[in-house]
């Protein structure tokens, strides 16, 4: 022990201890009440059960049938009621070209000059050949004029007569086949005026003027469409045919087809053409390679919208009777799957698939999957789970429908 240390007095030691003591009691219960308040507060969240949210309030639909039409989309080529190659019949230079594509022609309208002049050659060469034949022929009439007495007077032989004669049906004949010379010839000299077989328009120009043309040639001078009317063709698989003829009545084709309801065509941009169209004709039988049947619907085009060579879709309507109807907005894809959520007694959902086979309006057109009576969720089912349970809402909207047959 320090020896400065044992000089202080004992009451001096007694009363700086004393103070320490106190503080030292004062930290122990504050630090005492904070612990059994951590405690308390601890053991009151464990009392406490957590609140579970309430299941969401969502739209319900009772599902029903109803007679519908569906439309179904078949992809559509056009052509002209009339698509004609326009070929030189005779060889020889391109002289003229009096048209510009795809410009409208009338019919009898001059397209394309070839040269003429070997042909009018030709025809004054087949001219010259029926007048000699016609000279023969007098000369041969005025021998049997002349021996016809003679013989009568019994002057010369028959013999002579009758070679005469012989001579006279030569020279006869020989007029006939000139005159189908001039005839070939002047043919010839007029198909190098080409002129267009019907109205229409005009296509590419491939040849230029000047150029050597022939009727042997692959490529042809151009091409011919009249386009007042123009035939979409399409094609149903066996499948689609089938039940293409038992929708309408009638004991033959012919006769369904008489009352088959107009058609719509769709054109590349998605937009309707205004005017409709009327199934006039199907083929006879079916393309063994595709295993479908072509058939042609016609439309007007008056004002020339389209062309030969366009493509688009035939919307063609297909009734049902007793249909299936669920609104696109209740489904859900995923995976080229379609989903809809159906609600049991315990209101519960269940993801199901379902079939879709057309479209009508806005509804989907259901195979498979749900049935008339069931409910379903008509929105916010992109946030449900199957199982969760739901506050089922009677929906007044109801599937829109078509009521035909």
């Amino acid at each position: 022990m320090n020896p400065e240390n044992s000089r202080i007095p004992k009451n001096l030691i007694r009363e700086n201890v004393q103070p320490i003591k106190t503080n030292m009691k004062m930290k122990n219960v504050i630090i005492t009440s904070f612990i059994l308040a951590l405690v308390l507060g601890s053991c009151g969240d464990k009392n406490q059960a957590p609140t579970a949210p309430p299941p969401p309030v969502l739209p319900v639909l009772a599902i029903t049938s109803a007679n519908t039409t569906t439309d179904a989309e078949y992809p559509a080529a056009i052509q002209g009621t009339v698509d004609v190659e326009i070929r030189p019949q005779v060889s020889g230079n391109l002289d003229r070209i009096f048209v510009d594509e795809g410009a409208y022609v009338s019919k009898g309208q001059t397209l394309f000059k070839i040269n003429e002049r070997p042909f009018r050659e030709q025809l004054n060469n087949a001219l010259a050949s029926l007048h000699a034949a016609e000279a023969a022929l007098i000369n041969a009439n005025l021998e049997v004029d002349k021996l016809t007495p003679l013989v009568q007077n019994k002057v010369v032989s028959d013999y002579q007569l009758k070679t005469a004669k012989a001579s006279q049906k030569i020279a006869a004949a020989n007029i006939e086949q000139a005159k189908a010379m001039v005839g070939s010839a002047k043919i010839n000299l007029g198909y190098t005026n080409v002129t267009a077989p019907v109205s229409g328009y005009i296509g590419r120009l491939p040849k230029k003027q000047g150029s050597l043309v022939s009727a042997s040639d692959v490529e042809a001078l151009t091409t011919l469409s009249d386009v007042h009317e123009v035939f979409a063709y399409f094609s149903l698989g066996e499948t689609d045919f089938i039940h293409f003829k038992e929708q309408y009545a009638g004991s033959s084709l012919g006769d369904k087809i008489k009352k088959l309801p107009p058609v719509t065509l769709i054109l590349a941009d998605n937009s309707a053409y205004p005017k409709t169209g009327k199934i006039d004709m199907v083929d006879g039988q079916f393309d063994k390679t595709t295993g479908a049947i072509t058939i042609r619907a016609t439309f007007p085009n008056a004002n020339g919208i389209l062309r030969s060579g366009n493509t688009g879709r035939i919307r063609l309507g297909l009734n049902h009777d007793d249909a299936i109807l669920v609104p696109q907005a209740a489904t859900i894809e995923m995976q080229d799957k379609v989903f809809v959520f159906t609600v049991g007694k315990d209101n519960k959902v269940t993801k199901m698939p379902i079939t879709v086979v057309g479209k009508s309006g806005t509804n989907y057109l259901i195979k498979d999957g749900v049935k008339t009576g069931d409910q379903i969720v008509m929105s916010g089912i992109d946030k449900l789970q199957d199982g969760q349970a739901i506050q089922p809402e009677k929906s007044t909207k109801v599937a829109e429908v078509t009521n035909k047959k």
